[in-house]
């Protein structure tokens, strides 16, 4: 099942954060950030346990595609484009851009995106530190 995170899945998506930037806890207060109207966590679950999240920042006509993580032994199971195609379903109807940065390295990532039709706006050199980034987007079709 996917839907928005609510407080009480709070931990859940801090332990996974870690999984993905070990940082995480450090520079997300979840707390704050889920009351702020502009951030948006939604959850993928499976037999009652969080196995999935993505976190966005919708600005005006924009969606900023913040971090998407699904846990390794869940991966393959269309978890991942479930959770972006809630997201898209979910967001208000002025969002005419959706943006997200990936490394150039995460091939899985780069291909999954780009089956949503998102493309390579531009590369980012060492947004990563030490590895280069893609600036992806996708325009709505707003008709």
């Amino acid at each position: 099942m996917i839907r928005l995170a609510t407080k009480k899945d709070m931990e859940a998506i801090y332990i996974l954060g870690v999984m993905l930037h070990e940082n995480y806890r450090k520079v997300n207060n979840l707390d704050v950030l889920m009351n702020e109207k502009h951030f948006k966590f939604f959850v993928a679950e499976e037999e009652k346990k969080i196995v999935g999240f993505l976190s966005v920042t919708e600005l005006y006509e924009t969606v900023d595609i913040n971090d998407l993580f699904v846990l390794p032994e869940y991966r393959r199971q269309h978890f991942a484009s479930r959770l972006i195609n809630y997201m898209i379903s979910d967001v208000s109807d002025s969002v005419l851009l959706f943006t997200l940065e990936v490394s150039v390295l995460n091939k899985e990532a780069i291909a999954l995106y780009r089956k949503f039709g998102f493309d390579v706006i531009c590369k980012r050199l060492l947004y990563y530190s030490n590895q280069d980034a893609y600036l992806m987007g996708l325009r709505c079709n707003k008709e």
